[in-house]
């Protein structure tokens, strides 16, 4: 199945225990396809040097270079949208979605949450993604 997973989903997959974790081995397993555009790559580069994560150099390069990229698409959107009015950056997300023919967004983000799917992309949290997907394995 492909996604694309925003930045604060990834962020909460790759560093903290929660719910999102469960997408690591996902991905891992090839039960979930990520898709990236260079725009989202490089939004996960810069919040995850934010100082209050405390990773340097090394351990991003290493978290994308062998945690992500080996399991992700990345793909070139190549039309820009004005979907989501109120935080127009996460446009990203959905051009990526539609350029790569994902079927979910998965987000955390109120904006894009609110809107609840674009054309036949559904857009969800990761709790309701793994509730709405039962077949997927929980680890």
């Amino acid at each position: 199945m492909r996604v694309v997973l925003d930045t604060n989903t990834v962020v909460s997959a790759l560093l903290f225990s929660g719910i999102s974790s469960k997408l690591v081995s996902l991905w891992q397993k090839g039960l979930i396809t990520p898709l990236l555009s260079r725009e989202i790559l490089d939004e996960y580069l810069r919040v995850l040097s934010y100082p209050k994560f405390d990773l340097s150099e090394g351990e991003i390069k290493e978290l994308i270079q062998e945690e992500i990229l080996p399991y992700a698409e990345v793909v070139k959107p190549k039309r820009r949208l004005r979907v989501v009015q109120r935080d127009p950056s996460d446009n990203k997300f959905v051009e990526c979605a539609v350029a790569g023919k994902a079927r979910v967004i998965i987000s955390g983000d109120k904006e894009l949450l609110s809107l609840g799917r674009y054309r036949q992309i559904r857009i969800q949290s990761p709790a309701q993604f793994l509730a709405d997907n039962p077949e997927l394995p929980d680890s």
